[in-house]
């Protein structure tokens, strides 16, 4: 019984300094709507207009410092509806972006990944536009890039 506890112990004590080396917290969680105005080359059939409205947007961020890393991830969701300025047609927006920061406190280096998908439906086909990003940036202890990738499409459907 004395070894059971003992263990149980052990085990309680070594949760409890994991939890305690890693520290977590949220830093930003915010709603805003934003005023929109672009230019999209899928809508009015191809020809192209200026579509206008309100995106709503969800921003969430938050760090993650454990041991000798540090880590920073965001989230950004939006939602909205924009009205071509020519056709009147109305469009709805979705997306989300989302990403890392994370740093080796006892290195040299950072890394930066950016992943943003969103996609614009719009009546009829042919005319949705859907962007697609990927990004992924490491600094070295001088914040000079030593590695950077980006893939970046935009396409009507």
């Amino acid at each position: 019984m004395k070894k059971r506890i003992s263990t149980l112990l052990a085990l309680v004590a070594a949760s409890l300094a994991v939890v305690v080396s890693a520290h977590a917290g949220m830093t930003a969680n915010e709603r805003l709507s934003i005023a929109y105005a672009g230019y999209v080359p899928c809508a009015n059939g191809g020809s192209g207009e200026l579509l206008t409205g309100t995106i709503d947007t969800h921003n969430l961020a938050s760090e993650t410092v454990n041991g000798n890393h540090a880590a920073w991830q965001f989230l950004f969701e939006r939602h909205g509806e924009l009205v071509g300025q020519i056709t009147g047609d109305t469009y709805r927006l979705n997306g989300v972006d989302h990403g890392a920061y994370t740093q080796s406190l006892d290195s040299d280096h950072s890394t930066l990944t950016y992943v943003n998908r969103y996609r614009l439906v719009g009546p009829g086909s042919g005319n949705d536009l859907i962007v697609r990003e990927s990004a992924h940036i490491t600094l070295d202890a001088g914040e000079n890039v030593v590695v950077q990738r980006n893939d970046f499409t935009v396409d009507c459907t």
